[in-house]
């Protein structure tokens, strides 16, 4: 029943026909809208709660993570804002631009290398200021939109044979090394992730696509196994709790936290792992938190709203496949893919389901650069729902 209400809620679209029974029911835009307001709320109260122990630890206002969250909100919304309402599609889509965006997105990747602020013995970040911006967030976004352009302009080669990769591989290989170098394989992943679902939903052949994938996973075992601190996730992943003050420490204490919760949680702001028991536990760790003082209720709030947020950008997606703008509905099917895997990802993380990794749940987790990103995503996805009904598919080349 629940099912058939969601799937009869977001396939209302701007283009129903006169007398069609679901006419008055809400558009995916407002969907998107209410369950991004929703979740950005719950986001504040729980790094709210989450961070105090954390900040009075360093000599800082209690507040002072909730303060900083609200500011990447207000950020977001800024800048997306921007994009909503003064970024042409049309723009994106072309084959400057594109180049462009790779350019500034690669140059920024090696100033990370060269002026990148060191953070637990990783750069990934630039000092702004006012925040340390992780420059593989604006990579992901950048990547889906000269991928969704790219298996447009070269639909005939993605679909036969090896060329269409071939070509796209410079670019990725130059990602992939900068990437590694600072290291962020968890982006790194999410971000290959995408670009081959993107391909097979292009149509890749099945046996390229497979024999790549292949490749792939053997560099990637290959990767974790020569990489000491990787294969150490791995194998306390494997049992959580054999090495508790060491390796498995983290993970130990987010699988404890969920327990405590049980259905219904501890209470709001009654989390003992917060303090300091689980390390910066509004970060990454947020949602065992949210377990722990919210309880299952709790996650399975958050894990809904993610769910019909994708179910949204999805919606989306086949609404412009609809209209035959593919361009677009690639676009709309890679950042659903994004929030997919970065959903997954930091769920089953938290849940000791997959080798603890700092990658955050969009719109939820503390930070930034997630949020300005994830918030900009948002708005292209907002944007395309807007322009679907304005294009006529004839007469539009960058679509």
């Amino acid at each position: 029943m629940a099912t058939s209400f969601l799937s009869r809620l977001l396939q209302k679209t701007t283009d129903d026909a006169v007398g069609d029974p679901w006419q008055s029911w809400p558009t995916a835009q407002a969907v998107l809208l209410a369950s991004l307001g929703c979740i950005l709320v719950l986001s504040l109260l729980m790094v709210a709660s989450a961070s105090i122990p954390f900040a009075l630890t360093r000599d800082l206002p209690e507040l002072y993570f909730f303060n900083r969250q609200l500011i990447y909100v207000f950020a977001g919304l800024f800048f997306a804002a921007l994009v909503y309402f003064l970024v042409p599609l049309r723009w994106l889509y072309q084959t400057g631009a594109q180049f462009f965006l790779l350019g500034v997105t690669g140059l920024l990747l090696l100033a990370v290398l060269i002026f990148g602020t060191p953070i637990n013995g990783a750069k990934r970040w630039l000092d702004l200021g006012v925040l340390n911006f992780q420059v593989a967030e604006l990579a992901k976004l950048v990547v889906i939109l000269f991928v969704a352009d790219f298996v447009v302009r070269r639909s005939f080669e993605v679909r036969n044979g090896w060329d269409g990769f071939l070509r796209i591989s410079v670019v990725m290989g130059i990602l992939t090394v900068l990437l590694l170098a600072q290291p962020d394989f968890g982006s790194l992943v999410v971000i290959l992730g995408t670009v081959f679902t993107i391909f097979y939903i292009a149509g890749t052949p099945y046996k390229l696509f497979f024999a790549l994938g292949a490749i792939l996973s053997s560099l990637a075992a290959a990767a974790i196994l020569f990489a000491q601190y990787r294969l150490a996730r791995v194998l306390s992943f494997i049992d959580p709790f054999d090495d508790i003050q060491d390796t498995d420490y983290q993970l130990a204490r987010s699988l404890i936290a969920f327990g405590r919760g049980e259905f219904t949680g501890v209470g709001y702001g009654e989390s003992v792992q917060k303090l300091s028991h689980l390390p910066e536990a509004h970060t990454d760790f947020l949602l065992a938190i949210t377990g722990e003082e919210l309880g299952f209720v709790g996650v399975l709030t958050v894990l809904l709203l993610e769910a019909v947020i994708i179910a949204c950008a999805l919606r989306i997606s086949y609404s412009a496949l609809k209209h035959k703008q593919m361009r677009m509905s690639y676009t709309a099917f890679g950042i659903a893919i994004i929030f997919i895997a970065q959903t997954t990802i930091n769920a089953a993380m938290n849940m000791g389901a997959m080798p603890t990794k700092g990658l955050t749940m969009p719109f939820f987790s503390y930070g930034g650069s997630s949020m300005v990103i994830s918030l900009i995503m948002a708005a292209v996805l907002l944007k395309i729902w807007k322009e679907i009904p304005k294009i006529d598919a004839s007469q539009c080349r960058y679509y």
